[in-house]
């Protein structure tokens, strides 16, 4: 089970990237090589942001080492 935004959420870890999402972010547990995610779905929010500068993806866990 993983944490995030203080709730239970099972997130799948896929096998293969999520195609339509792109991240740069590789200490993310999701994050693949080529810049891919693979988690199987995203949380992003707040709810009324009103510039990418405003917005998080929660799904977002630390790799670990």
């Amino acid at each position: 089970m993983i944490l995030y935004g203080g709730k239970n959420m099972a997130i799948k870890k896929m096998d293969k990237p999520n195609e339509g999402v792109k991240c740069v972010v590789n200490t993310c547990e999701y994050y693949m090589n080529g810049d891919h995610c693979s988690a199987e779905k995203i949380h992003v929010e707040p709810r009324n942001a009103s510039s990418s500068n405003q917005t998080d993806c929660s799904t977002f866990i630390q790799k670990a080492e």
